[in-house]
């Protein structure tokens, strides 16, 4: 079986929330899609290890917000990789409530849905919960983010609770398909370093891939920068992770 034929359907990046009992939940998903239009009504799949899923099914609600394509990293690392345990991960986001009381992430997002839990499905590793959309508002016209972009772009793993979680190492055995038609390779700028190792290293905590031949402009880090010649204070741009946490790959 090839593994990388999954990366071929189409996904969207979503931030689901509730709320139990005075204290919020959220996680990142990427696995929701509308079922019926009357009435309207949203699945979104869960993982059962996942602190947020018998949160939702409790409190019978959920919020959906629809990540825009430049979306502020934190909200990935957060919500994506860390737990509600560990952190107040709704500590620096605006959020607003509709009708059902839930939790709606308004930061880096294009449009909600508030709904409410109708029906639960066992699928195994995951539940898909179904929720009627009782409101909904659009926040602006821009792009929304693909789970296509955000993997290309920031050379990331799903999180292993995700839907669409694959192991990288089945993933590298996997040869990519060729392009119909090959363009020639962009050129690369020239290394300023005097550092001769170019290694690409991967966060254990989150999986994104530091690159040195792409530097990472969001830190400020230049095209051409080895990872032992980064800031010794240098953090994952996803998860916030020290360099301790790299691994050469």
């Amino acid at each position: 079986m090839k593994y990388k034929a999954f990366h071929r359907l189409s996904y969207g990046l979503y931030l689901i929330a509730t709320e139990l009992e005075g204290k919020k939940y959220g996680y990142i998903g990427n696995t929701a899609f509308q079922i019926t239009s009357s009435p309207s009504q949203i699945a979104i799949s869960s993982h059962k290890k996942n602190n947020s899923t018998d949160k939702i099914i409790n409190s019978k609600k959920f919020s959906l917000s629809v990540l825009k394509k430049e979306v502020n990293t934190t909200l990935i690392g957060e919500f994506g990789f860390m737990s509600s345990t560990d952190i107040d991960k709704f500590r620096n986001i605006e959020t607003k409530t509709s009708k059902t009381g839930a939790p709606i992430v308004t930061d880096s997002c294009i449009a909600w849905f508030d709904c409410k839990v109708v029906n639960t499905v066992d699928v195994g590793s995951h539940i898909l919960i179904i929720g009627e959309v009782v409101d909904s508002d659009v926040l602006s016209g821009e792009e929304p983010l693909t789970y296509a972009y955000y993997r290309e772009k920031y050379k990331m793993l799903s999180p292993k609770n995700s839907p669409t979680y694959v192991e990288r190492d089945r993933l590298d055995r996997e040869e990519e398909p060729k392009a119909e038609i090959q363009e020639e390779p962009e050129k690369q700028p020239e290394r300023e370093s005097g550092s001769d190792n170019m290694s690409t290293f991967t966060c254990t905590i989150c999986g994104f891939r530091y690159d040195p031949e792409e530097g990472d402009p969001t830190m400020g880090i230049p095209p051409g920068t080895p990872f032992e010649d980064l800031p010794d204070d240098y953090k994952c741009p996803i998860c916030n992770a020290s360099k301790d946490y790299f691994r050469e790959d």
